[in-house]
């Protein structure tokens, strides 16, 4: 059918005035939502902050040993990696991150910065922070609040040779056991010179992962809480003091099903008290290179690998327990105490007589005073005995 009816067609020159009221209708459209986004207010792009080298491929800011003593103010929006390491970053607060362009950091740097005091609410304004490094510093104050009280997203602290000395870690057990850090997965408390571990101080750490405590000083386990990780992989305990392990804490670290232990580099003593240990070692796979672990003492058993000690070989000639030097000390310094107290009383008996004599003739000479100062006293008053008094000194 080559015609068309009036109604279904339009003719050539009708088609063509309606394209072009179409297109002009889009130009104003545009025309008008180009002016509507010019009036809109812009978002600033902040620059990058001085001294630092920012990248917005890694979304990352650096800012390394150019002796910084405060956080930058301002980042760029991109920021999710800031690196503040070998600076001069003494104290923390909450003000130090404030600033909206924080909102997306994930990781955060501060190792080597000289940091001595981090306060309460420091950390908590930052919603999506996983890794926390504030390792190599020397903190006098660590508030258990810094993460505040909220559970935080962080995943990762390292708190590796950050402690001023070691009776600083009451404050990093109370912040470990605020209920903050139900996400952490991995703590490093490595070459902090520790020499004890509060009981209940990884309570609170259910999704702990990896625990790395080598090279301190600690000694015993014997009454540290580890029933609650049950998620951990791997303990670090290499290099410290430990000379056994008791049994209770085997019986916990056996309890831990996901567990790779390290023990090497520990004096072991190889007396009686290592029974357990030793047996423990030789039907356990949870200790890496057990093999590898030696006795220190006695020089019988010198370089002797536990695994390879027969339980008939341990002997205890000399202390029956770990405690017997110090209950002794304690026992002999009560001797001497109530030896010293009783010489005392003795003395103060035979003498009884001379002492009841000097303390009358302190009491009379106490009342002759007192009696001179009365008399005084009452002639002050007196103005006719002042009037008489005088009369007779002329």
């Amino acid at each position: 059918m080559l015609g068309c009816s009036l109604w279904r067609c339009a003719s050539p020159a009708l088609s063509g005035e309606r394209q072009g009221a179409g297109g002009l209708k889009l130009l104003l459209l545009l025309i008008l939502s180009g002016w509507v986004w010019a009036q809109q207010p812009q978002p600033q792009i902040l620059p990058c902050p001085a001294l630092c080298e920012c990248s917005e491929t890694a979304r990352t800011v650096k800012c390394v040993n150019h002796n910084l003593t405060e956080v930058p103010p301002e980042l760029p929006p991109f920021v999710q990696g800031l690196f503040l390491t070998r600076n001069c970053i003494s104290n923390l607060s909450s003000a130090s991150f404030l600033s909206a362009s924080f909102s997306e950091l994930t990781i955060l740097d501060l190792r080597g910065n000289q940091l001595s005091w981090v306060g309460a609410e420091t950390f908590a304004g930052l919603p999506h922070l996983t890794q926390l490094d504030l390792s190599d510093n020397s903190l006098t104050w660590l508030s258990p609040m810094a993460l505040g009280n909220t559970s935080s997203p962080l995943e990762e602290l390292d708190l590796r040779s950050s402690l001023y000395n070691n009776s600083f870690v009451p404050l990093v057990a109370e912040l470990l056991q605020t209920g903050a850090l139900l996400n952490l997965k991995r703590l490093d408390l490595s070459d902090n010179n520790l020499i004890y571990l509060p009981a209940m101080m990884f309570s609170a750490l259910p999704s702990l992962e990896h625990l790395d405590i080598h090279n301190n000083s600690v000694v015993s386990l014997h009454k540290v809480f580890l029933g609650s990780l049950r998620q951990l992989r791997s303990f670090n305990l290499g290099s410290n003091i430990f000379k056994t392990l008791r049994n209770d804490t085997l019986q916990q670290l056996q309890g831990l099903p996901l567990l790779t232990l390290n023990l090497s580099s520990n004096p072991w003593v190889c007396d009686c008290h290592i029974e357990d240990l030793v047996s423990w070692l030789k039907e356990s796979k949870q200790v890496e290179a057990k093999a590898s672990l030696e006795c220190s003492y006695p020089q019988a058993l010198q370089e002797r690998s536990l695994v390879s000690i027969n339980v008939s070989e341990l002997s205890c000639p000399f202390l029956i327990d770990d405690q017997t030097p110090l209950q002794t000390s304690y026992v002999f310094l009560g001797i001497v105490l109530a030896l010293i107290g009783a010489i005392f009383l003795l003395v103060l008996y035979l003498n009884r007589k001379g002492i009841k004599k000097w303390m009358y003739n302190i009491r009379d000479a106490c009342r002759d005073h007192m009696e001179g100062y009365h008399y005084r006293y009452e002639i002050n008053t007196d103005s006719r005995l002042t009037t008489l008094n005088s009369n007779s000194d002329v």
